[in-house]
């Protein structure tokens, strides 16, 4: 295995440089590596499936700046929407029709949004949809799982998966108890802990939230008990479902996991893909409930760049590609190809593992366990996830920096791309076999 600091020379310089003006030298703290060693990679561009470090190595892309770059990168028509949109005004900070166009493509998309309001992030979106579901029913608890990560909202930054989980720190320092202690947080596709609890508190529970196919602990998929059993006891008890689609909304479906699941949550939060790479989160639902917010209705939530010019301009673009040209069936068949010959490398070196996969999202665990909450996901070896990750890294190919992240398929691989990842894991999985 390479070490960053001798193989990536300027990555490293520049890394030294960040961490003296940025905690930690990175903006986010699920790009800083904790949860694999070694220093992270400075992107210098990118382009269709491929990043570009300073150093001038080329790798497959299989981060997609977490999940929007499911065209690849520098699209042409989202360039050319976006170019266009920065010549008109970069911010207005009043209303413009690109925000009613993108708004009328998603209910389009998604038959149980009837009514969406943009903002700025998927952290903004979850935060606003849980404060709408309390003022909505008057009540005050919600329940999330252990696992699912719904940005850095102090009422949710329970048990958290993504980097919170990387980094060890599902429960961040600077959160008062006063903030969490009306959050009731259960196992991922624990029924029986939903129906108690339900049971128990049902007329004081204004939601549920959720990721309907989780990415944040790795990818896990609900089982369709789980799924039955929400649906059933939120309605059966008057609180609000919620689904989180920062991650798979118009990725695993035009209409996002809800359309693959065949479900119809009240409320739904969006991102990433939305914005096609830009800033952007949305949260939607129906007419009857988005109209509490403000100036509509009581409920507070505002913005300063909220539908952005820009972002809502390449996130029509995207949107409008998706729907003319689905990549979907594409991305099924290319990401079905790796999860079989990855499984099949991991067999021929004796490496325990499970993959987990659902359209163009994966993540295989290094464990003999399946993996169907966070606790199971935890059960995987880090120490050799790590290893896996930078021989992955040394082949040109570029995952996720943590055991507990989804990776992602994009519509910008080509067969032989997909031929190639599979080489590299072949070869990866054998030196983690041999220690």
């Amino acid at each position: 295995m390479l070490d960053l600091s001798t193989a990536r020379p300027a990555s490293a310089a520049a890394f030294d440089r960040a961490k003296a003006v940025i905690p930690g030298g990175v903006n986010s703290p699920a790009r800083a590596f904790g949860g694999v060693g070694g220093n992270p990679l400075f992107i210098a561009r990118a382009d269709g499936p491929f990043l570009y470090d300073l150093d001038g190595n080329r790798y497959l892309d299989f981060i997609g700046s977490w999940g929007p770059m499911i065209l690849g990168h520098c699209h042409p028509a989202v360039v050319e929407a976006t170019i266009a949109a920065v010549k008109n005004g970069s911010s207005y900070g009043a209303p413009c029709e690109l925000e009613t166009r993108l708004a009328e493509m998603v209910i389009d998309a998604v038959p149980s949004v009837e009514m969406v309001r943009f903002v700025s992030s998927g952290t903004e979106a979850t935060m606003s949809a849980i404060r709408l579901a309390r003022g909505f029913t008057g009540r005050d608890l919600v329940i999330k799982f252990a696992g699912c990560y719904h940005g850095h909202v102090d009422s949710l930054l329970v048990s958290a998966g993504s980097s919170a989980l990387t980094l060890g720190v599902p429960n961040s320092p600077g959160v008062p108890v006063g903030c969490t202690q009306d959050t009731i947080v259960l196992k991922f596709n624990d029924t029986a802990a939903l129906a108690e609890v339900f049971a128990a508190k049902g007329d004081k529970i204004a939601g549920v939230i959720l990721e309907p196919i989780v990415g944040n602990m790795g990818l896990v998929p609900p089982t369709a008990e789980f799924r039955r059993e929400l649906r059933r006891l939120t309605q059966a008890h008057g609180a609000l479902l919620i689904y989180d689609e920062v991650m798979t909304g118009f990725r695993l479906g035009y209409g996002g996991a809800q359309e693959l699941l065949g479900d119809k949550p009240a409320l739904s939060c969006f991102g990433k893909i939305i914005g096609g790479g830009s800033p952007v989160g949305a949260y939607g639902g129906r007419a009857g409930i988005m109209k509490k917010i403000m100036p509509a209705g009581p409920v507070f939530q505002a913005g300063t760049l909220s539908g952005n010019p820009v972002a809502m301009a390449a996130g029509i673009a995207t949107l409008n590609e998706l729907k003319v040209n689905p990549p979907y069936a594409r991305l099924e068949e290319q990401s079905k190809r790796i999860g079989e010959g990855l499984l099949k490398a991991a067999t021929s070196a004796n490496v325990p593992v499970q993959f987990n996969r659902v359209g163009s999202m994966w993540t295989l665990f290094f464990t003999n366990t399946p993996v169907s909450d966070l606790d199971t996901a935890k059960t995987s070896d880090t120490k050799r996830f790590g290893r896996f990750f930078w021989e992955m890294m040394d082949r040109g190919v570029y995952l996720p920096c943590s055991q507990f992240e989804a990776a992602f398929t994009c519509g910008a691989m080509t067969d032989e791309h997909i031929a190639t990842t599979i080489q590299a894991g072949a070869e990866s999985l054998q030196a983690v076999a041999k220690g």
